[in-house]
């Protein structure tokens, strides 16, 4: 995820989201994700504190600043380099399964009460966005054995 000052995709050159001050959230999904690890990123996604106070300090979560939310489907976060010159994505789940559970993701961050946009599963996109600070911040849901 990447903290904004402001985002906005497109779609066959039209703009289908956008926000203002908030996160854009890129949701990649795996052969081994489930219901837990969708739970799991919607929770720390909308509670980790990485918006500054006056001092600077990474202080309020999305939750506590009313931030904005664009979460976008992309299967290349599973690409593996390690052989070859070309990316594998045998690890990212099939178009059927990875819909669902970003659906599903979707469905949870729409439930927070917050603004969320997202582009369109599948499609061709264009995201465009100004990172604040930047920050930006690779959660994945394994992690979550190391979550207390």
């Amino acid at each position: 995820m990447q903290r904004v000052s402001s985002a906005n995709v497109q779609v066959r050159e039209k703009v289908v989201g956008s926000i203002s001050k908030g996160l854009v959230v890129f949701v990649g999904v795996s052969n081994d994700d489930d219901e837990l690890d969708a739970q799991y990123i919607v929770n720390k996604c909308l509670n980790l504190r990485i918006f500054s106070d006056c001092l600077g300090k990474f202080q309020f979560s999305a939750l506590d600043v009313q931030a904005e939310l664009l979460v976008i489907s992309q299967f290349t976060l599973y690409a593996d380099t390690r052989k070859g010159r070309r990316p594998n994505f045998t690890t990212a789940a099939s178009p059927n399964e990875a819909k669902s559970l970003f659906s599903m993701v979707l469905s949870e961050f729409q439930r927070s009460s917050l603004n969320v946009s997202t582009g369109e599963f599948g499609s061709h996109m264009l995201v465009s966005m100004v990172n604040d600070g930047p920050v930006s911040i690779i959660l994945d849901s394994p992690d979550k054995a190391f979550d207390t």
